[in-house]
């Protein structure tokens, strides 16, 4: 069942003003849609990113298997049983350059796309920096001393092959993500995205050119102590088309991450035990727990639920 409502809209020309509506944004939705970020990532590179998107899964297969998977489950994902109508490109880290060079290298990337492709991850990257430090901002931290320039950023782009028998159907299976933060830039021309409320309805995330969404997942709601929420979404079929996204991720810290010792007291004590990425990531494959629900592993003996 899916309700008719939108998720939270944020202004980030309009801060402080929007701290608020932010903080309340991640701890009732987990997930908010970004306007007014063009003076890092412009509408035109985003168009621009697009188009790079769609030439490299253009790409014949044995080119587009030369992106390998090195860490983490990056690399060239192949449509698989589990998920017959989607495939993926990506690399480990957009902060690092080498990871970068290598994926433009294993895909034969020309001057234009690695000059398109270069920008937008650093924009990105900037963005990152930029919702990480209100986000500390809007808890009361100083985001100076978390090193959010040091954490791993992921890179990855999707494409859906929806057909007409496949409509009704899941385009990737109901989960929530593992890491931090995620930035989304969705199909500005075909739905699909949808994102559970509190009441456990989903709500269709429509198209709207030029926005970003934003979702916080597992790592979010271990640093914040619970108080985060970490959206449960999944994209379905609506029509028989092409659907292309571009995912990058803030994963977390190269060591273990916990929730912020500002945000533990008396009165509200650790309820996660701290945790490397990594491995909870690996905890996660292990268990086939992808809706959020390994955090319960990660639990304190201070937790009542």
């Amino acid at each position: 069942m899916a309700t008719r409502c939108s998720i939270p809209v944020i202004d980030l020309h309009d801060f402080p003003n929007q701290s608020s509506k932010l903080m309340a944004a991640c701890e009732e939705w987990g997930c908010f849609r970004l306007l007014n970020h063009h003076e890092v990532l412009p509408a035109t590179l985003m168009s621009e990113m697009k188009s790079v998107t769609k030439s490299f899964f253009d790409l014949p297969v044995e080119i587009k298997r030369q992106n390998v998977d090195v860490t983490n489950g990056t690399g060239y994902l192949a449509p698989t049983a589990k998920n017959p109508l989607f495939e993926a490109l990506g690399f480990y880290s957009l902060a690092i350059r080498h990871d970068v060079e290598t994926f433009y290298s294993q895909l034969d990337a020309s001057p234009h796309q690695r000059e398109i492709m270069t920008k937008y991850v650093g924009a990105i990257h900037e963005l990152f920096m930029r919702i990480a430090k209100k986000l500390a901002e809007g808890l009361g931290v100083k985001s100076e001393n978390i090193g959010f320039e040091n954490w791993i950023c992921q890179f990855k782009m999707n494409k859906y092959h929806f057909t007409p028998q496949s409509v009704g159907s899941s385009g990737v299976t109901t989960h929530t993500d593992s890491g931090f933060i995620y930035i989304v830039q969705d199909d500005e021309d075909v739905c699909g995205l949808e994102v559970m409320d509190k009441s456990g309805h989903f709500v269709p995330v429509d198209p709207w050119p030029g926005t970003l969404i934003v979702n916080l997942g597992d790592m979010a709601k271990v640093w914040s102590n619970g108080r985060f929420c970490n959206v449960i979404h999944r994209v379905q079929c609506k029509e028989a088309t092409i659907r292309l996204s571009i995912v990058s991720a803030l994963l977390g810290p190269k060591e273990a991450i916990e929730p912020l010792a500002e945000l533990v007291d008396a009165d509200h004590p650790c309820v996660y035990v701290p945790t490397i990425y990594e491995d909870y990531r690996k905890l996660r494959s292990s268990t086939d727990l992808h809706a959020g629900e390994a955090l319960k592993l990660l639990r304190t003996s201070n937790s009542i639920n």
